[in-house]
């Protein structure tokens, strides 16, 4: 087996730098916060997110797997339900509902714009039906007006998976703000990263809002009468509404709440510079066809990820010839990305291993992922693009 090199462009898992200001300001906060958890950046970072997201309940969690589990239990879902999910996305916008009792039913996607659409749902509508994840792929904006047009019509919840295009926008509105439930992501790959992990949760219904911090933080709360002593009975309550629903810990320190509050003052111009080099590099491919892209230049896409189908008409083998010509000859480090989530053998030993999504799998079976980290620079792009044009057209020789 031939060792992996030492990549002049790696397949970054680290998606941007941070400023001087962002880094005084995390070791600021290192020294000073007190608690070192569920404090007064927790609620800065709450309060400034709802108000660049344009939704009044939203709140901060370690990661954005755990705010899809307590999404997956704001649904209540009941033995049968079905939740539709797409095949084609990362496993943690899928097995948090599973683990509620739901059945998994694995909808298809578009081949163009890489996301569900709305009669891609319709296909796979039953009437047992419950619930729609919905995922923003690779930072694209899936069409939500007419999917929740769907949703009203047939009486469905919506969870937004936002994971991958936080800023995206569709009919003037932030992704994340049309579905009942939104989840967004500050994983270390992710356009902005709370030091390598991190989450949202958006919430439209108040009621459901006000059970997610007891959900998030163990179940705490204050006591209903008041005490002449506040250590008796005890220094807290721990409750919920309901036998059956179970909390958990899934806070975020105040460290990665700070910084997230700072981020999102640069978010929408790191998307914007994304953008700009996606098309550009898009752009510059034209006359090579059999690599064909997703160009948006709008809002409507953040290109956290720059993902591309390989026609291999009349070329078999040409997608797997291309990445191993960049890795060994160029040191740039491509990747597949997104198994269909049936082919996984989870799913499958789980009873959820059957699908038909010929998009989906076609995707798969073509894409390639080039390395589109922000701090990507302005040298290694350009190399990266020479190298794609040079090896593209050795291959059609």
């Amino acid at each position: 087996m031939r060792p992996e090199p030492a990549y002049r462009i790696p397949f970054s898992g680290r998606a941007h730098r941070y400023t001087q200001a962002e880094v005084d300001l995390v070791a600021r906060v290192m020294q000073e916060a007190d608690p070192l958890t569920q404090g007064r950046h927790l609620r800065e970072f709450e309060a400034a997110f709802a108000a660049y997201i344009g939704a009044p309940h939203c709140f901060a969690t370690n990661n954005a797997t755990n705010a899809l589990e307590l999404a997956a239990q704001l649904c209540e879902l009941k033995p049968g339900d079905e939740v539709i999910v797409p095949a084609h996305t990362f496993t943690s916008s899928a097995y948090p509902f599973a683990k509620q009792g739901a059945r998994l039913v694995w909808a298809d996607s578009d081949r163009a714009t890489r996301v569900v659409t709305a009669q891609m749902i319709a296909d796979k509508l039953t009437p047992r039906t419950k619930v729609i994840v919905v995922v923003h792929l690779y930072g694209y904006a899936a069409q939500m007006p007419e999917i929740m047009d769907l949703a009203r019509r047939h009486d469905l919840i919506v969870v937004e998976d936002v994971a991958q295009a936080l800023g995206a926008e569709v009919a003037g509105r932030k992704a994340g703000t049309f579905g009942d439930l939104g989840v967004i992501s500050f994983h270390s790959h992710k356009n902005v990263t709370t030091l390598g992990e991190g989450g949202m949760l958006v919430v439209k219904d108040p009621a459901k809002a006000a059970l997610v911090p007891l959900l998030r933080h163990n179940g705490h709360c204050a006591f209903d009468s008041p005490r002449e002593h506040y250590w008796t009975p005890a220094m807290g309550n721990l409750d919920l509404p309901r036998p059956g629903l179970w909390p958990s810990n899934y806070c975020l320190g105040e460290v990665e709440c700070a910084l997230g509050t700072e981020l999102l003052t640069r978010i929408d111009q790191m998307n914007a510079d994304k953008r700009v080099r996606a098309c550009r590099f898009i752009d510059a491919l034209g006359d090579h066809p059999e690599l064909q892209f997703h160009r948006v230049d709008s809002t409507r896409h953040t290109y956290h990820l720059l993902a591309a189908y390989m026609d291999e008409r009349g070329r078999p083998g040409l997608r797997d010839a291309f990445m191993e010509r960049m890795a060994f000859e160029k040191l740039i480090k491509c990747v597949v990305q997104y198994y269909p989530l049936y082919r996984y053998p989870l799913y499958a030993k789980n009873g959820f291993g059957q699908a038909s999504c010929p998009g989906a799998d076609d995707f798969f079976d073509h894409m390639v992922s080039f390395p589109f980290q922000h701090w990507l620079s302005d040298e290694d792009l350009d190399y990266m693009l020479a190298s794609t044009r040079e090896v593209l057209e050795d291959l059609s020789r």
